[in-house]
């Protein structure tokens, strides 16, 4: 299950990073700048497909735990074209509120006109196909079908780093790579969609992802339950959404120079993160169908497994991070000042990440267990009283690199907190 995921997720960041990579090939900070500073606006897309693809798919699997399937693809179908209209609104959204939202940001003169170019492309137009791909990639995982929906994203994300170079150089007007990047983005998530489109309806027959919406809506208690799981999944998502805002609007005091270093950093650093991701959403679906089906040995060790596999890799990732910081920076931007301070970025903010693994590994095992008010109750702590205010508190106290250093701080009081609710919980 977590494999497929892992590697697809990898891919995913590759394809998310192939794009501050071929825009630092132009060696312009500000288009760097200007596409990083969409980053939160995707996000919240992520959190999106987060609602219904988390909420429903956790769902599903324990419906399979205790064999009933019909409803199962009541809840998929529920969950899809949920996903297509909540999308919509966003999109309409940000395209009619975009001069203030790339304001609120932190676009400059600079970096505005190549921040507009990315969003149109990405979330106006792309964010139906990106939403709609991930939901059915988590509901396919959920029932069972890790490799095709692995296979979807991946295929999603090598067709975008093929297609970035071929219109930021070839087929556009140099002074156009970033609306090139858009385009390429937007392109490669319809056929990822397309893709996901096409397998669930070949296996119509035989699965329980469906986008029957005809059959009839699933239970009360089952559409409380999609939003009991998917709203805190979203509402954590957003908040470390709103994380990252906070980090760019500070940071953008200290320049466009380290606007442009920070927002390498936070996609470098994204690797051992999606690989801890892949782990938690192969374990997902397996402690949640034994959850349901009160197989509680197996449940146990899946859960003691991947933790353990997830602070491995997070600790691997701090030794080889330490060491390659500077190439890391340098494969991005050859900017001397940028790559100065990326590196001393990078080094710092990559010491937070098996605390990182350890606090989102948390909410997913509890949204496993269906239970969203506690992974509510962990999310918005960790980001409204924990992460959020440390920023503050930090940039005050020691200016731009406690913004840096907040993340590492923040994590110590978060994991802390997770242990003992989790410890609570289990007895």
């Amino acid at each position: 299950m977590a494999l497929p995921t892992i590697f697809s997720q990898i891919i995913v960041l590759i394809y998310n990073m192939s794009d501050t990579f071929y825009v630092g090939r132009t060696n312009n900070p500000y288009m760097v700048a200007g596409a990083s500073l969409i980053l939160p606006v995707f996000n919240i897309c992520l959190a999106l497909a987060g609602l219904t693809g988390i909420g429903g798919g956790a769902l599903v699997s324990r419906l399979l735990g205790v064999n009933r399937e019909e409803e199962a693809k009541k809840v998929s179908a529920f969950s899809i074209y949920l996903a297509i209209a909540i999308t919509a609104v966003f999109s309409i959204a940000v395209l009619l509120f975009m001069q203030p939202l790339l304001g609120l940001l932190g676009a400059s003169e600079n970096t505005f006109e190549y921040a507009r170019q990315y969003s149109f492309c990405v979330i106006v137009l792309g964010g139906i196909p990106t939403v709609l791909s991930n939901v059915l990639a988590n509901l396919l995982r959920s029932a069972g079908e890790s490799k095709k929906a692995g296979f979807g994203i991946t295929m999603g994300g090598m067709i975008n780093i093929v297609l970035d170079p071929l219109f930021m150089f070839v087929l556009l007007p140099k002074g156009q790579e970033v609306l090139g990047v858009g385009i390429a983005t937007l392109l490669s998530n319809c056929i990822a969609c397309t893709y996901f489109l096409c397998v669930i309806f070949r296996m119509r027959r035989n699965s329980v992802i469906s986008f029957r919406i005809w059959d009839g809506l699933p239970e009360r208690k089952s559409i409380l339950s999609v939003f009991s799981v998917g709203v805190p999944s979203a509402i954590t998502t957003l908040l470390f959404d709103i994380d990252y805002v906070v980090i760019d609007k500070l940071m953008t005091g200290y320049g466009d120079i380290a606007l442009a270093s920070i927002g390498i950093v936070l996609k470098a650093e994204r690797l051992p993160l999606n690989v801890g991701v892949g782990i938690c959403q192969g374990m997902m679906p397996i402690v949640a169908y034994n959850y349901s089906a009160k197989n509680r040995k197996r449940m146990d060790e899946t859960i003691k497994f991947s933790i353990k596999v997830g602070l491995i890799v997070s600790a691997v990732s701090i030794v080889l991070y330490e060491l390659l910081a500077g190439r890391i920076m340098q494969l991005f931007i050859s900017d001397p000042q940028t790559v100065l301070l990326g590196t001393d970025f990078l080094r710092v903010r990559v010491l937070a990440t098996p605390l990182m693994f350890c606090s989102f590994f948390t909410v997913y095992v509890f949204q496993g267990f269906g239970k969203g008010r506690i992974s509510l109750f962990l999310g918005v702590t960790r980001w409204l009283v924990f992460n959020i205010p440390m920023l503050f508190l930090l940039n005050f106290l020691f200016g731009m690199y406690g913004i840096v250093w907040s993340q590492v701080t923040a994590d110590i009081l978060t994991v802390t907190l997770s242990l003992i609710v989790y410890r609570k919980y289990g007895r």
